[in-house]
């Protein structure tokens, strides 16, 4: 093991009184999509550095308390952040972050893309996004969209797609993604962005109908549901995964640790792992990582002033 890896590893045992670890700090509980992604690549990751690889939840302010922790850990690679899109939408819906999200830390590698699908109540009067693009036109004010969570890459790609075509549709937030399914199914809401994890079962049973999926090209695991891009020119949202650490790591711990987490990501468990929801799993280099969130805030922040909501 390198000796840059080793000194991150050593933090937890100074005294070689107990085995050492690198702490994976993810802002969201256990259970869900970017933890279980954490989990994943730290399990990976540890057999790769030889090294006890262990995660830590910090849930709490759409991930601000794991990404604030990290922030001002030791610069040694010993804490690390897993994160996803709420680290860029934060940027621009929070007004008062206790850090930086460009200059408080170091990329290291992007983990996974994972694109969403809008899904409509099963007897909405459009069948693809051509008709549903005419229908809300013609009735502004009229059809409402379920947002499971405000500040969500969900809720903003809702937003982006009301910004792009001049839509107008009503939101109606919920505290949480499983009472806005709910409320879908019973059709006291008209349309949602949300998970294939979430969707699919419901698109599979033909409760809810798909119209269209925020990638740019068509998934394999909704079969005959096109981009919303082909009909929305430039349209795209995708959630994101990535891992970082605080700012000022060394040059050598970065890239060891970008080569361990890109291995992870290249394994055949790890892409199994993520097909069910859809998601693509994707490494970088740390400097295309860094590119992409300080584009991503710019792209962020538009659609934030357009919606004009803040969180404090």
């Amino acid at each position: 093991m390198g000796c840059a890896i080793a000194a991150a590893c050593a933090f937890a045992a100074p005294s070689g009184a107990q085995e050492a670890a690198i702490k994976l700090v993810v802002g969201a509980p256990p259970g869900g999509t970017t933890d279980t992604v954490a989990r994943s690549i730290g399990q990976r990751m540890s057999q790769d550095l030889k090294c006890t690889v262990v995660v830590e939840n910090r849930p709490g302010a759409g991930g601000n308390i794991a990404a604030d922790y990290v922030a001002k850990s030791k610069a040694d690679g010993s804490t690390l952040l897993v994160t996803f899109t709420s680290f860029s939408i934060n940027a621009s819906l929070y007004r008062n972050l206790p850090f930086d999200p460009v200059r408080d830390f170091t990329p290291i590698s992007m983990l996974a893309n994972v694109p969403s699908v809008l899904v409509t109540r099963k007897d909405f009067p459009a069948k693809n996004m051509a008709e549903f693009l005419r229908e809300v036109k013609a009735h502004p004010g009229k059809y409402t969209m379920a947002i499971g969570a405000l500040g969500s890459s969900l809720h903003m790609a809702g937003e982006r797609m009301k910004m792009m075509a001049g839509l107008e549709i009503l939101n109606v937030p919920y505290k949480g993604t499983s009472p806005a399914i709910t409320d879908l199914l019973g059709g006291q809401v008209d349309m949602m962005f949300a998970s294939s994890l979430n969707a699919l079962p419901h698109m599979k049973s033909g409760a809810l109908k798909p119209l269209g999926v925020t990638s740019p090209q068509p998934l394999p695991q909704f079969p005959g549901v096109p981009p919303i891009g082909d009909a929305i020119k430039g349209f795209e949202s995708n959630a994101w995964f990535a891992l970082f650490g605080p700012a000022g790591l060394p040059p050598e711990t970065v890239a060891a640790l970008n080569g361990a987490a890109r291995k992870a990501v290249d394994t055949p468990e790890f892409r199994r792992l993520l097909e069910g929801e859809a998601a693509t799993a994707v490494s970088s280099t740390p400097q295309a990582l860094g590119d992409f969130v300080r584009e991503d805030i710019a792209r962020y922040a538009e659609i934030v002033k357009f919606t004009g909501a803040t969180v404090d």
